[in-house]
């Protein structure tokens, strides 16, 4: 019996995963991560980081990517619900610039999987969520970059009408405009 299920989106390599979860009256028990069944799907990356973060509603991380040492990211809430967004960012791709966003949460344990040369964000839309992945590469502050969340030629839907005020941190007050990294790296990977 398969224990996962790969959703294939608009955006070749970027993939909603949706485990099998087993359930009775005394809770449940699901595998996140399993190496067999996810090569079988093509996605055979190797892990070397794990990252959990506490957010509040309203708090919008993101669009993060690597300039060097990018990171594939696989995705998932422990806690709470999230708009998740990633945008495509590798040079020659036919969905270059363009992005997808699903909604990931305690109650449908939806992963999300992020390769590499992708920008990466989300949206706590629950009062709190706390938010897991694990990720292809170590992270490397010196080439963290960021694009604006709401940069209007990217375009992403983000689900703001019951959110209120958007949280963001100092350095994505500060992000560039896609236009900005366009001229500044053209692409990643």
């Amino acid at each position: 019996m398969k224990k996962f299920k790969f959703i294939e989106t608009t955006i070749k390599d970027l993939y909603i995963i949706e485990p099998t979860v087993f359930g009775d009256n005394r809770g449940y028990f699901m595998e996140t991560y399993n190496f067999d069944e996810f090569k079988e799907a093509g996605l055979d990356m190797v892990f070397l980081q794990d990252n959990q973060s506490k957010s509040k509603k309203g708090v919008l991380r993101g669009l993060h990517f690597q300039k060097e040492y990018s990171q594939g990211k696989l995705v998932r809430v422990l806690s709470g619900e999230v708009f998740d967004v990633a945008v495509d960012l590798r040079g020659g791709s036919e969905t270059y610039g363009k992005w997808v966003g699903a909604i990931l949460s305690s109650e449908n344990k939806r992963q999300f999987y992020v390769p590499e040369g992708f920008a990466h964000g989300f949206l706590v839309m629950s009062d709190q969520a706390e938010f897991v992945y694990k990720c292809t590469n170590l992270y490397h502050p010196e080439f963290e970059g960021a694009i604006a969340w709401n940069d209007a030629s990217i375009g992403i839907e983000w689900p703001l009408e019951d959110i209120g005020e958007v949280l963001l941190s100092e350095k994505d007050k500060q992000a560039q405009l896609f236009v900005a990294f366009q001229k500044e790296s053209h692409s990643l990977l």
